[in-house]
């Protein structure tokens, strides 16, 4: 989810890049590039917004041509589908519009082993719940919203498949999961011929990039599209924050860590590229050229974005006028290099014993010393 800094005033009149549809991962299910995360739609956890606001956000939305909405059956306790339900199904070409993608997971019943899990009946049981609550015959994406290490991922890819094959569900995703999970659930599929992965839904900012190291390159090899959540790292990157402001302001805990000074160089570069581009709205801001970095990027096809009001999704969406040219994206690029697992690190530095002075695919390399100058030299 996405936090805005204020929001212009100027209104958004138009959002063609908004409608520049996607298809999302190996399939042909086309997709906005930018989807409404809906965790703020309810009130129960004390960061979101009532239904009445919550219901004018989602009609902006599909009135400048989105068609993507994200949400999960833990969010408010369950209120944002119910907030999604009661709106969508009064209009039922309004809902078939809609791409609706939700998760299973969250336990909501306190003591009950069974009440969250990758397993079969907590699988079946939740999405009845959402079904339910978001008052539709079928979920266009059911995503497992994290990992359940308990369960064998046979259990949980065949009770997919199941679902899928009943017509409650139309597509599968995996979020916050560890690659070699992803990886073998999909070869599961793939052998057994059950429904594939067609998403990967993950954690993503300039802040937040250790996911290139296996997440992102696992997804491009397997047929996922990459949908980034955080992109903004829950405010950090709208520039709200200076190296004078106290930590204590962050509107996550986990997030103050990062206000170090490696994330202070990130928003000073964002505000020097935000100097050169202009939206609708005026200067584009430092929000708008970090969510461009992250639509930009690789094996994303789309990006999650937030917003408590309509004032902050139109300028969530202005970032769509905003296309980073190659120096931009390579400074951003360096400013913002991760510090990646073994052995990604180990591996880059092997690179001119591979290739040995031969450039492949565009990257060069040097003569590795090591090598036998010529002939004569080899054994």
């Amino acid at each position: 989810m996405t936090q805005m800094q204020a929001a212009p005033t100027t209104k958004l009149n138009d959002c063609p890049g908004l409608r520049e549809y996607v298809t999302l991962g190996r399939s042909g299910l086309r997709v906005s590039p930018l989807c409404l995360g809906a965790m703020t739609f309810g009130q129960e956890w004390g960061i979101g917004e009532d239904e009445a606001t919550s219901v004018k956000v989602i009609d902006r939305y599909l009135e400048l041509g989105g068609n993507f909405i994200d949400t999960a059956n833990g969010y408010n306790k369950g209120h944002s589908e119910a907030i999604l339900g009661s709106h969508l199904s009064g209009v039922p070409s309004k809902r078939d519009r809609v791409v609706i993608a939700t998760k299973w997971m969250s336990n909501l019943y306190r003591n009950d082993p069974n009440g969250g899990g990758g397993h079969r009946k907590a699988i079946t049981e939740s999405v009845e719940q959402s079904l339910r609550r978001l008052k539709t015959d079928y979920i266009d994406l059911l995503w497992m919203h994290f990992w359940d290490k308990w369960t064998p991922i046979e259990e949980t890819m065949r009770t997919l498949d199941d679902l899928v094959r009943a017509g409650k569900v139309r597509y599968l995703g995996f979020s916050d999961t560890p690659a070699w999970v992803c990886a073998q659930a999909q070869m599961i599929a793939q052998f057994r011929a059950w429904s594939p992965l067609i998403a990967l839904q993950i954690e993503y900012s300039l802040v937040e990039r250790t996911v290139e190291a296996d997440l992102i390159a696992m997804a491009q090899s397997l047929g996922m599209g990459v949908t980034p959540w955080s992109p903004l790292k829950g405010g950090i990157l709208t520039g709200k924050y200076t190296r004078s402001s106290a930590p204590a302001g962050a509107r996550y805990k986990a997030d103050s860590k990062h206000l170090n000074e490696r994330t202070f160089r990130i928003v000073d570069e964002l505000k020097n590229i935000a100097a050169g581009h202009k939206t609708q709205q005026g200067q584009a801001t430092v929000a708008q050229v970090a969510l461009a970095w992250v639509r930009q990027r690789a094996g994303v096809a789309s990006t999650i974005i937030g917003a408590r009001n309509t004032g902050q999704l139109e300028a969530n969406l202005a970032s769509l006028e905003v296309t980073l040219n190659a120096r931009e994206m390579a400074s951003l690029d360096e400013t913002s290099e991760p510090a990646l697992p073994f052995p990604h690190g180990f591996l880059s530095f092997v690179k001119d014993a591979i290739q040995n002075g031969a450039s492949v695919n565009g990257l060069a390399s040097n003569v590795w010393p090591n090598s036998p100058a010529d002939d004569d030299e080899r054994w």
